[in-house]
């Protein structure tokens, strides 16, 4: 049963993370906000209308948060006068503090992200990488991973492109997640992830190393103004499926998207390809992939603001030793972040997407670091 000290530590954590988010100010300012939303000619300018709609939403997500933990909390102090008269068990009341744990963890871990881009969507690519069909397998285990994790967020995912293991696996896939703060939580898993298994694939039983990496962009909305030069766009079409029989697509409704791109930085130019065979719908490809574009260079742009970030997707990363950020030894029962050092021997839970561990203990250690920059 929960202790005096923790019903009174929760009520202080709770209490400092209002004070910290500065709810009081944050009630003030989405009513001023909603009231620029109800003049008559509001919806004639649609992108600043839905930026202007965006703010609201997030102002109301930071307030309704922390309403509902606030009513938890004061809910957990009536439920222990009650134990004194037996009117509530003592598991009645350590059910109601796990759940208040995890609302506060999460709106703690929340306030981490503070940049502009962490509250949006995000791009996620995965790529097999040396290894055949074992790093192939790999990949499609980590998509797996990722899936199931951005469901329980209740973040919608759709896959933009994928293309298949020669015998099993994936090579690589494109998943686009539509969800508050997904690139702010995603960003963490920029790298190559390492897996340490006795392979299925090998005869002999033996234990097999594999990689494959992981990039996140931000998934950039129509709110946020990214040039694009159509000069230096040039398109191509193919007939999107899979292997063969119903699900060939006898028109060529995917769509190939290459951009002649120059850092108007260094000079280096480099060529952008993009994929998308989302849909059947041509048209529908083609402004998905134009997204993924301007995803892709809202994030070169941001790599010059974050001096610190890692680069991502620049196409130089090895997907070798050395390079690893996390390593899952499935013989040991290990999973282990080498940047953070958290581990856990809960290997099965991490492949169903239990990745809020290794999140948080990268946002606590780098987050700060960022935002100072």
């Amino acid at each position: 049963m929960i202790t005096f000290e923790q019903l009174k530590e929760t009520i202080e954590r709770k209490d400092a993370l209002g004070r910290y988010l500065d709810i009081d100010s944050k009630r003030v300012e989405v009513e001023e906000e909603e009231l620029r939303t109800h003049v008559p000619d509001f919806w004639e300018h649609q992108k600043e209308a839905q930026a202007q709609m965006k703010k609201v939403k997030e102002l109301h997500q930071w307030i309704d948060g922390y309403d509902e933990l606030d009513k938890a909390v004061g809910e957990l102090q009536l439920a222990w006068d009650f134990l004194k008269e037996g009117l509530v068990e003592e598991s009645e009341l350590d059910a109601m503090y796990s759940d208040i744990m995890t609302k506060l963890e999460a709106l703690e871990l929340r306030n981490m992200l503070r940049r502009e881009e962490d509250s949006l969507g995000a791009v996620l690519k995965i790529n097999s990488g040396a290894g055949g069909t074992e790093s192939q397998d790999w990949a499609s285990m980590l998509m797996r991973m990722y899936l199931r994790w951005c469901e329980a967020k209740g973040y919608k995912t759709s896959i933009a492109n994928i293309l298949e293991g020669d015998e099993a696996g994936i090579k690589s896939v494109t998943i686009e997640v539509d969800g508050a703060f997904a690139y702010g939580y995603l960003k963490s898993e920029n790298g190559v992830h390492r897996l340490v298994r006795v392979s299925p694939y090998n005869a002999q039983g033996k234990r097999m190393t594999s990689f494959a990496s992981v990039f996140v962009t931000p998934l950039v909305d129509d709110t946020i103004e990214v040039k694009v030069d159509p000069a230096l766009l040039s398109w191509d079409t193919f007939r999107s499926g899979g292997a063969g029989g119903q699900n060939v697509n006898k028109v060529e409704s995917g769509v190939r998207l290459r951009y002649q791109f120059t850092d108007p930085y260094t000079g280096e130019k480099e060529e952008i390809l993009i994929e998308n065979t989302e849909t059947r719908d041509q048209p529908k490809n083609k402004e998905n992939a134009m997204r993924q574009l301007r995803s892709i260079l809202y994030d070169k742009e941001l790599q010059h603001r974050l001096a610190e970030q890692r680069k991502i997707e620049d196409g130089k990363m090895k997907i070798e030793w050395g390079s690893q950020i996390r390593s899952y030894v499935f013989d040991d029962r290990r999973v282990k972040d080498h940047r953070t050092n958290w581990q856990t021997s809960d290997v099965n839970g991490v492949m169903d997407g239990d990745l809020d561990g290794f999140i948080k203990a990268y946002l606590m250690e780098f987050a700060g670091e960022n935002d100072n920059n």
